[in-house]
């Protein structure tokens, strides 16, 4: 599957990482690639559904990313 969306901080417990598709679906990619981990930062994700039977994130679907790319504003 492919999203393009937003990169946003989530402050919820320690912290996580998600992107909020232009849809408004909201992913919480488990593998986050630090070259995305940039607040408001347009990119298109390839992501696989993420086997995450328990989460302390109650935020965003679980994905793992396979490739991504940023957008130019």
């Amino acid at each position: 599957m492919t999203i393009t969306g937003k990169v946003v901080y989530q402050n919820i417990g320690m912290g996580c990482w998600g992107i909020v598709a232009n849809n408004g679906t909201e992913y919480r990619p488990v593998n986050m690639p630090e070259q995305l981990k940039t607040e408001g930062a347009k990119v298109t994700v390839s992501v696989r559904p993420a086997n995450e039977s328990v989460s302390m994130f109650m935020w965003g679907k679980p994905v793992k990313i396979t490739s991504f790319e940023t957008i130019g504003s």
